[in-house]
């Protein structure tokens, strides 16, 4: 039996109101804000290419931009002695040079703000003793995560300085999107954690406690399916839906087309778009099945609201991604589509959390 279930409402009212994790959950969740920001703005500057106009990672003095016209031009000479302004923008004036610059540079800089703000409340609570020790340690956890990605950033940045490269490597480019979703997912799974329980939480059954774990991970593997697309401009292609150049399945001299076979599965235009509209229909008939058998096994409960939620949010993600596909990526939808991905992952991450019913708590006295 669970402690809320033990107490009256009178008693979980005021339980509640001296909650010493509540500032713990609300820094949780600001972070994880700023982090659905973040990736969006990393969206804009993937599609409007200008992911590469900063040359050099300087994590203190990069945070400032250009400050005189002499500044900007020394900006922009080391710009153009990379191969993305040789091959693909020769000939760029400065003001378009700008144009790309701000949106790397701000990208960069809502980096360092989520840095800051991590580190600032982890530091927080730490000297003040509000967590437990396990809680403190998956916290620091979490916040090694976030040093991860950032370095993994610029290695990104860095493949696409190589000779021959106008972008980034679409592997690369994936990799630094999904340690971005771990990141978000495991600020929301903390926060669940330092949640009260609900008192009129049923405890979900293995099998759909399974079922949970099975939407997640499909979740985010069609992230890194649809990160290997953005990486290789693969949704300017084919665009039609349900076909692909009129056929159902492309043959397979197109869809294996590269050396060596694994290739194919990276930036072989025609089979990355295919994997990633297969995963979004099995990603769409999993999240189907799972909320009913939630129905069946859990009528009228939170869990089964939660499944069925999610249901809806993954069929109109799907109605999002065909639109996009459709009108060959502009902007606002190409960020629509990824922005409403991640809060997909925040909300299967939340249902899996609750279903588990992990906890971590304060320290003993606070």
């Amino acid at each position: 039996m669970s402690l809320a279930s033990e107490l009256h409402p009178a008693d979980l009212a005021v339980a509640k109101a001296r909650d010493p994790l509540a500032p713990v959950r609300a820094w949780l969740w600001l972070t994880l804000g700023l982090v659905l920001l973040m990736i969006t703005i990393g969206g804009a500057t993937r599609l409007t290419g200008s992911g590469l106009s900063i040359t050099e990672w300087k994590p203190i003095s990069g945070a400032l931009p250009p400050l005189s016209n002499a500044d900007w031009l020394a900006e922009f000479e080391r710009y153009r002695q990379i191969p993305q302004y040789e091959l693909l923008n020769k000939g760029m004036t400065l003001g378009e040079f700008q144009f790309i610059y701000w949106w790397e540079w701000s990208h960069r800089q809502l980096g360092r703000l989520i840095g800051l703000v991590y580190l600032a409340g982890f530091l927080w609570f730490a000297i003040r003793r509000t967590l437990s020790l396990r809680a403190t340690a998956l916290l620091f956890a979490v916040g090694l995560l976030l040093g991860l990605q950032g370095a993994i950033g610029w290695i990104m940045v860095a493949s696409g300085l190589q000779p021959g490269m106008i972008a980034v490597a679409p592997v690369k480019l994936t990799l630094h999107l999904v340690f971005a979703s771990l990141f978000l997912m495991s600020l929301a799974a903390m926060a669940v954690a330092m949640t009260p329980p609900r008192a009129t939480e049923k405890p979900a059954t293995s099998g759909l406690r399974a079922g949970a774990w099975i939407v997640l991970a499909l979740t985010l593997f069609q992230i890194a399916l649809g990160g290997l697309v953005a990486g290789s401009r693969a949704g300017l292609n084919y665009n039609t839906w349900p076909l692909m150049d009129g056929q159902w399945v492309l043959p397979a001299e197109q869809l294996f087309a590269k050396t060596p076979f694994i290739e194919n599965f990276v930036d072989n235009i025609p089979l990355v778009q295919f994997n990633h509209r297969l995963g979004a229909y099995l990603l769409v008939i999993v999240a189907i099945l799972h909320a009913v058998f939630a129905s069946r096994a859990l009528p009228g409960s939170s869990f089964t609201k939660r499944a069925r939620a999610l249901a809806a949010l993954f069929t109109g993600q799907a109605a999002l991604g065909i639109a996009t596909l459709l009108l060959a990526v502009p902007l606002w939808a190409g960020l629509a589509h990824q922005a409403y991905a991640m809060v997909v992952l925040t909300m299967a991450t939340i249902h899996l959390a609750r279903a588990t019913g992990a906890r971590v708590g304060a320290r003993a006295g606070a």
